[in-house]
């Protein structure tokens, strides 16, 4: 779906006044304002009832406005080879952050995260501002993200958040952190962008990073480090066999529906629904979020997930989103 010249500078114009526009990008729609604006970006946290610990990736048009977001020789050879490698695209890099990035946009933290978005109305609009954006998923925090416009308008108000209409999200979760601050890189949310793809650019070992964070506790490292994250209001669970989705179906006590990999039973109750979910990666990535909303509006007592059987590569990034979705602690 091609945005207009006249939608884009509409949307400059809110931004410039300290609104909120909702912008597409290739990973799931931003909730965009600028990243120099306390107030707008004050708004943005309001909006969401995001946690203040909870740190914004900051959207850029490209290798030199992020150089002006980092500390004197922070833009460093690492962030230049893998920003040529995979700019614009869904890779956010965490560098030391330059004093004018405001503590609020970090979590107080000393590194600022930063990527430019790899679709034609995100850039166009990165441009025509001449700024940066703040972008957290266009979503109530801790929810499922949005994927197209009619998720957004589904959560807010036309008053509170101009949306940007660029059609369907084609990768369809968030994109890869890398913290580039330490003795090595390490990702700290994994994404299409893999390990391995990043350690072949910098010919160097690429860390993986485990554990997640509390709403209550200090500041994060990078935003998607919460236990419960990307999560529907009905409750979801993840199984590994049909032996334990029958335990689980026996526990609900009523309707449910199940986001099926293998091949569903053949004695499935009626008033349960399996829906098949796309085997290859990078087609099951475009449909997660989407298939969660459109299950959580059903009003059904669970969601059950068939975990898949894989968790390198995208798949990793996958079982990442599908288990935080599925936290109820």
């Amino acid at each position: 779906m091609t945005t207009s010249t006249a939608d884009i500078s509409r949307a400059v114009d809110i931004l410039r006044g300290g609104g909120v526009v909702a912008f597409p990008t290739e990973t799931v729609y931003g909730l965009g304002a600028d990243a120099l604006n306390l107030d707008a970006v004050a708004r943005v946290f309001a909006l969401k009832g995001r946690p203040s610990n909870n740190p914004l990736i900051v959207h850029v048009s490209g290798p030199e406005m992020a150089g002006r977001l980092v500390s004197p020789g922070g833009w460093s050879a690492d962030a230049d080879a893998l920003a040529r490698a995979f700019w614009p695209g869904p890779l956010s890099l965490i560098l030391p952050k330059a004093e004018t990035v405001l503590s609020v946009v970090t979590a107080g933290g000393p590194s600022v995260a930063l990527r430019s978005p790899d679709h034609p109305t995100a850039l166009a609009l990165l441009y025509a501002l001449g700024k940066p954006l703040v972008g957290p998923s266009a979503n109530k925090s801790g929810g499922v993200s949005p994927t197209s416009a009619e998720h957004v308008r589904a959560g807010f108000s036309g008053e509170d958040v101009h949306v940007l209409d660029g059609g369907p999200c084609c990768v369809g979760i968030e994109s890869t952190v890398l913290d580039l601050t330490g003795a090595r890189p390490r990702v700290l949310r994994p994404g299409a962008i893999a390990a391995g793809d990043i350690a072949m650019v910098l010919g160097k070992t690429v860390e993986l990073a485990t554990g997640h964070v509390h709403a209550g506790s200090g500041g994060a490292a990078s935003p998607g480090l919460l236990a419960r994250h990307y999560a529907p209001t009905t409750p979801t669970h993840l199984f590994s066999t049909h032996q334990e989705m029958w335990a689980k179906l026996r526990q609900c006590g009523g309707p449910a529906i199940v986001l099926g990999l293998s091949e569903p039973p053949e004695a499935m109750e009626s008033d349960h629904e399996w829906v098949a979910m796309p085997t290859s990666p990078e087609g099951y990535a475009r449909a997660i979020y989407a298939t969660l909303r459109a299950a959580d509006a059903r009003g059904v007592r669970t969601i059950l997930i068939e975990r898949p059987g894989l968790e390198d590569g995208l798949w990793g990034a996958i079982v990442d989103r599908l288990t935080r979705a599925s936290h109820r602690g």
